[in-house]
């Protein structure tokens, strides 16, 4: 008895385990995983940082620049001067070095306002860059929670086979004692196993179906893929969902059709900076320096001075093969392309809410006949179930009313699952796909 008593603790203690090993994984908590891990969304951040590095007065040109600069020479030389006297010098080895060091500014103050509309267009490539990691951490937290119902409808798919499977045993067991009393044919006990292997395999497959599920959502999650956990059991879906509510926010936040908007604004401060170039520059400068000198030989051998300079300088582009006119028209050209773009994504975005919204109330309807067909297909089972225990229907009739109830049940899992989609893809569409 106490061996036997130790045997069922063993059993237990090792179901226990396997049941702690296996964490329960909530969809906020994996949308939160993947938002601090995943690669796309970490390579989109750095871009947004590379923009934001970028957005700065001095690199649109507006600030002076300084530069401090050194130069020293030397040189030893044999070196003859002969004077208008007749004179003769020569020195062998003669040394002769200068040093010049100081600072010098060089700033444009004026260049037809280019600076400023630079400024302005790395301002809004900011914006662009921070639209792209919206939609980056949009489209994966859509992946995640796409992939995260797929895992809860095969979960209760695979509950719905066990289902299955004790019906089969049952069947078995039926089948093995009415054979064993002469009152079925030993053709009954060998269907029923084949039906009960049959239901094995399928159970097999859908556990390799879900297995490969968690790893593609570890991979989602950056996570190490042999990680093992379980889902929640329920699909909920939101059945409030208006198309003139979630079309506003669309027009207003969608991430596509805004990057389109910022692309516009893009185009128009290239416009203004290719149009500065028919004003002038203006560019003052100014400067400290000082100089040394010595020579070995020669009217003068040491000399040194240090003071300040100072100016400015102007260009205006008179002629240039009428490349600004060229210049100008592309980028009209572009800007053109610019409205386009936006008028283009803005009716593909409202054709898709209209589909997506239409497709989102279909499945809701859908989803509540599959769960009326669900429960009948189950009260169906139950009836075949006691009139088969009491032998007044055939084996195949029962195995016909179990295939029926089995396939009510997935398709109504499998319409939850698409609902979630419609509601999943509506969100997204407009830009408020969040947790």
């Amino acid at each position: 008895m106490k061996i036997k008593s130790l045997y069922i603790s063993l059993i237990l203690l090792v179901f226990v385990s396997k049941i702690q090993a296996q964490e329960l994984l909530k969809l906020e908590d994996a949308v939160k995983i993947a938002l601090e891990n995943n690669y796309d969304i970490k390579l989109s951040k750095n871009y947004l940082k590379i923009d934001e590095a970028n957005a700065t007065a001095g690199n649109a040109g507006m600030l002076p620049k300084v530069t401090a600069n050194v130069v020293d020479n030397n040189s030893v030389q044999y070196s003859t001067q002969t004077r208008q006297d007749g004179t003769r010098n020569e020195l062998n080895n003669a040394k002769n070095n200068s040093l010049t060091y100081g600072a010098s500014l060089d700033w444009t103050v004026f260049d037809g306002f280019k600076m400023f509309a630079k400024k302005s267009q790395l301002d809004e490539l900011k914006k662009l860059g921070d639209s792209k990691l919206k939609l980056t951490i949009i489209t994966k937290i859509s992946d995640v929670t796409i992939t995260y119902f797929d895992l809860v409808q095969q979960q209760q798919q695979l509950a719905a086979l066990d289902s299955s499977m004790v019906i089969s045993n049952q069947r078995l067991t039926l089948a093995q004692n009415r054979y064993s009393i002469g009152k079925a044919s030993k053709l009954e006990v060998l269907n029923a196993k084949v039906d009960l292997n049959t239901d094995q395999t399928v159970i097999l497959k859908q556990k390799e179906s879900l297995k490969n599920t968690k790893i593609l959502l570890n991979q989602l999650l950056a996570r190490d893929v042999k990680i093992d956990y379980t889902v929640v059991n329920q699909i909920d879906v939101d059945k409030t969902l208006l198309l003139p509510e979630i079309s506003d926010l669309a027009i207003k936040q969608n991430p596509v059709l805004e990057a389109q908007i910022i692309n516009k604004k893009i185009a128009e401060l290239q416009l203004k900076q290719v149009k500065a170039n028919r004003y002038p520059t203006v560019k003052v400068n100014t400067g400290y320096n000082f100089a040394e000198s010595q020579s070995s030989l020669g009217f003068t051998s040491e000399s040194y001075s240090r003071g300040l300079n100072y100016g400015f300088s102007a260009s205006l582009n008179i002629f240039d093969g009428f490349a600004q006119h060229r210049n100008e028209k592309i980028a009209k050209i572009e800007l053109e392309n610019s409205k386009i773009a936006i008028d283009q994504q803005t009716a593909a975005l409202k054709s898709e809410l209209e589909s997506s919204y239409q497709t989102y109330l279909t499945n809701l309807d859908l989803m509540q006949l599959e769960e009326k067909n669900e429960a009948i297909a189950r009260q169906n089972m139950d009836i075949t179930m006691a009139k088969f225990k009491i032998g007044t229907i055939t084996p195949i009739e029962f195995r016909t009313a179990q295939l029926n109830y089995i396939n009510a049940k997935a398709r109504n899992t499998n319409m939850q699952y698409q609902a979630k989609l419609s509601e999943i893809t509506l969100k997204e569409l407009a830009g408020n796909l969040s947790f």
